[in-house]
């Protein structure tokens, strides 16, 4: 069938249909405006562990989110993809990650890594292979974008957007990343990773293309972070979470706090979710929780309004999810914060939303 043919005989308030993408949808790849990409990785987690098992969770509970959403009722028909990816990306996190465990042990202990030849050996093996899988991520990011398609990328932990970004900067010479998190993720090679997700926005500004993160909801960071922050001479903004919070004790709007994020940024836009940016309770699960942050509805309004104000929104990730052992909270919440940002993308990038539904009241 066609599209419109698809469009017209499916049924979006009926339960998705088990056999098709996300969110239920029947369509293919060639039809569908958004493709996203999974990434189950994880390898240099150091603490909580469950991020590379965080799209299949985002993938399961998807199935249950109500298409009809208030802000883009016409998100659907647009059709969103959950791409196929190699095997080898969750075997080789798998396998990678468990040579990363006595590395990082071995520095809790307070040993020099590269004095041990066989930990150094696991550490460069290590480096090797994230560095492959950001270039594979490249690769399958401008596959579709050279097929016309909106890219967003689902991780995994917070390294996986790396190749995403270096896609971006192949058609983009100038763009910022919007970039909401508990952590600053500025650290250089943490634990001796190259790649590791704490320092991905480090990572991100070896990127030349890339000319500002603006950070927002930081509650996390070392005395290195902050030393590369102040070396960046406001290339980096940091919205400290508690800044944030005094400001709005004091008087301040989230409206106004949110114009003043969205006018520090450049005219060109990826957005980079790490979903431990909101209050804990949201995703209880993500490995590395701390008190504080913002609320989804907070996030939600500022996405909203970066789609409104002539800025020009080119991706986003949403990272971090972990599933709980004993329910699917996690990947609900997560499911329904991707669907959101593919409608902001949509929006944003003047595809067909639909009219915001308003109620009696």
């Amino acid at each position: 069938m066609t599209k419109q043919e698809i469009i017209n005989t499916f049924d979006p308030s009926q339960p998705g249909l088990a056999d098709a993408t996300i969110f239920g949808l029947p369509f293919s790849s060639e039809q569908s405006e958004i493709i996203i990409i999974p990434v189950p990785w994880e390898v240099t987690v150091s603490y909580g562990a469950g991020a590379s098992e965080g799209p299949e969770a985002i993938l399961d509970a998807s199935f249950q989110v109500d298409l009809n959403h208030q802000d883009f009722p016409e998100l659907w028909k647009l059709g969103m993809y959950y791409a196929e990816i190699p095997e080898t990306w969750k075997t080789y996190s798998d396998k990678y990650k468990a040579l990363a465990q006595p590395i990082i042990e071995a520095l809790e202990d307070g040993q020099d890594v590269n004095q041990i030849p066989a930990l150094k050996t696991d550490l460069d093996a290590i480096n090797t292979v994230c560095r492959d899988l950001h270039t594979q991520v490249k690769e399958t990011v401008l596959h579709w974008m050279n097929q016309g398609k909106k890219v967003v990328l689902l991780g995994g932990d917070h390294s996986t957007p790396l190749g995403y970004y270096e896609a971006l900067a192949t058609k983009h010479d100038n763009f910022g990343i919007l970039h909401l998190d508990a952590h600053m993720d500025l650290r250089i090679a943490y634990e001796g990773f190259t790649y590791s997700h704490a320092s991905i926005m480090y990572n991100a500004l070896q990127i030349s293309q890339i000319s500002k993160i603006v950070q927002v909801g930081i509650r996390d960071f070392c005395e290195q972070e902050v030393d590369v922050v102040n070396a960046e001479n406001g290339r980096v903004l940091v919205h400290t979470d508690s800044d944030l919070k005094k400001e709005t004790f004091e008087g301040k709007t989230w409206a106004e706090q949110c114009d003043a994020i969205i006018a520090s940024l450049p005219q060109k836009v990826c957005i980079s979710f790490d979903i431990d940016g909101m209050y804990p309770w949201y995703c209880p699960n993500t490995g590395t929780p701390v008190p504080g942050g913002f609320s989804f509805e907070q996030a939600t309004y500022l996405f909203n309004k970066l789609a409104e104000s002539g800025k020009e929104i080119i991706g986003f990730d949403l990272v971090e999810v972990a599933p709980g052992e004993n329910d699917d909270w996690d990947g609900n919440v997560g499911a329904r914060m991707l669907f959101h940002m593919c409608g902001v993308l949509a929006k944003n990038n003047g595809l067909q939303t639909g009219t915001k539904i308003k109620f009696p009241r």
